[in-house]
C-alpha cells in the first residue's frame, strides 16, 4: 500500500508564499474548456444622457472587441442600457464579469480605448465611492479636487507611479490597471478623503520604489525611510474669553449651605418676638438710610468745594528769588562802556 502511494500523483504545495505578486497567474486557454458555457449569461448597465453621443460613436468597436471573445453587445437608447451576452460558442467564464466591467467603465465616462483593457487577465478594475466618505459638501469639492492637482499634476503622477488609469467623475474614482496598482490608488484616495494630503503616499511610493532597486534592503523593515503623516488639525471652536478654572476632584459632596434658620439662630434673631424683629430691621433700614444720604451730600457738594491754591507769601518770594542782580559784574560791565567812550 505504501509503495502503491509513493508512486501516485504529488500534491500540489499549499503553504503561504512570502510574496504574492511575484506569482504568474496561468492563461485559461479553449482546450481547458472544451464543452463551452451551459447556460447564457448576461450583463445590463445603465448609463446618463450625456453619454448617449460618444457610445452611439463608438459602439460598433465595442462590439467588434467582444466579438473576440464570442460575446455579444447590445445598446438600447430608449432605456438608455448596455448589454452584454454570452454565446454558444464562449469557453471562457469569467469573461463575462470582464466585459460586465468594461461597460460599467464606460457608463462612468471612461472612454474604450482605456476600458477596453479590462478585457486583459493581468488587468482589472476598481470604482471608488467617495461621495459618502465626507459629510460637508465643501469639504468634500476641496478633497476631491486635491485628488486631481493643479492642472491635474496629483493625479498624473498617481498614474506614473501605480501604472493606472485613474478617473475622478462625480461621486466616483475609476481605476484601471494592474492589481496591485489598483490597490495602491484604493488607499490613496481614502486616505485623501479623510484629510491626509496625498503627495505623503506619492513621496511614500516614489521612495519604495528606489529602495525596491537595492537588493540589500530586500528582508529589512523599510518604515523608517517612510515619511510620518502627523494630523495638525486643530478645533476651530471658539473658546470662551474667562475660562472657569477646574476644582480639584473630591469624592466628598460639597457642605450644605445654612437655611435661613440656622442664619437667625447664629445671630439670636430667631429667639425674637413679632415687635422686636419688626423693630430691629427698621433700625437697620434707617441706618442704611443715613448712610446713603451722607453720601448723597457728598456727591453734590463736590462741585462747591474751593480748589487749593498758594499763599501770598510764597508767590511773592519766587519772584525775588528769581530776580538776583550781579553788582560786580554790572559794575564792571559799566566802566568797559566809559572807556570805550573815552577812546
Amino acid at each position: 500500500m505504501s509503495d502503491n502511494e509513493s508512486e501516485g500523483p504529488t500534491k500540489q504545495n499549499t503553504d503561504p508564499v512570502d510574496n504574492a505578486w511575484s506569482l504568474k497567474i496561468p492563461t485559461f486557454k479553449p482546450e481547458d474548456n472544451p464543452h463551452g458555457l451551459v447556460e447564457e449569461s448576461s450583463f445590463a448597465t445603465l448609463f446618463p444622457k450625456y453619454r448617449e453621443k460618444y457610445l452611439k460613436e463608438v459602439w460598433p468597436l465595442v462590439q467588434q472587441c467582444v466579438a473576440e471573445h464570442h460575446l455579444k453587445a447590445e445598446l438600447d437608447l430608449i432605456e438608455g442600457s448596455m448589454v452584454v451576452k454570452t454565446t454558444r460558442k464562449t469557453w471562457d467564464p469569467y469573461i463575462i464579469i470582464k466585459s460586465r466591467d468594461m461597460i460599467k467603465l464606460m457608463a462612468r465616462s471612461v472612454p474604450f480605448e482605456q476600458a477596453k483593457r479590462v478585457l486583459q487577465d493581468d488587468t482589472g478594475c476598481d470604482i471608488i465611492k467617495i461621495g459618502n466618505l465626507v459629510h460637508k459638501k465643501e469639504k468634500f469639492v476641496k478633497r476631491r479636487q486635491r485628488l486631481i492637482g493643479p492642472n491635474g499634476a496629483t493625479l498624473k503622477s498617481i498614474e506614473l507611479l501605480t501604472d493606472c488609469y485613474v478617473l475622478v467623475q462625480g461621486n466616483t474614482v475609476s481605476a484601471l490597471g494592474p492589481y496591485k496598482g489598483l490597490q495602491q490608488v484604493r488607499d490613496i484616495v481614502l486616505e485623501t478623503m479623510n484629510n491626509v494630503h496625498p503627495i505623503y503616499n506619492i513621496k511614500a511610493l516614489m521612495i519604495k520604489r528606489e529602495l525596491m532597486k537595492d537588493p540589500k534592503l530586500a528582508n529589512e523593515d523599510w518604515s523608517r525611510f517612510l515619511p510620518k503623516f502627523k494630523n495638525k488639525n486643530i478645533s476651530k471652536r471658539k473658546q470662551p474669553k474667562n475660562k472657569k478654572p477646574k476644582k480639584e476632584y473630591t469624592p466628598f459632596p460639597p457642605q450644605q449651605p445654612e437655611s435661613k434658620i440656622d442664619k437667625q439662630l447664629a445671630t439670636g434673631e430667631y429667639f425674637l418676638n413679632k415687635e422686636q424683629k419688626q423693630a430691629k430691621r427698621q433700625q437697620e433700614r434707617t441706618a442704611k438710610q443715613v448712610e446713603a444720604a451722607k453720601k448723597q451730600d457728598e456727591r453734590r457738594n463736590k462741585d462747591f468745594v474751593p480748589p487749593t491754591e498758594d499763599t501770598i507769601g510764597s508767590s511773592r518770594k519766587r519772584p525775588a528769588e528769581d530776580n538776583k542782580v550781579d553788582v560786580q559784574a554790572l559794575k564792571a560791565k559799566l566802566m568797559k562802556a566809559n572807556k570805550n567812550k573815552r577812546s
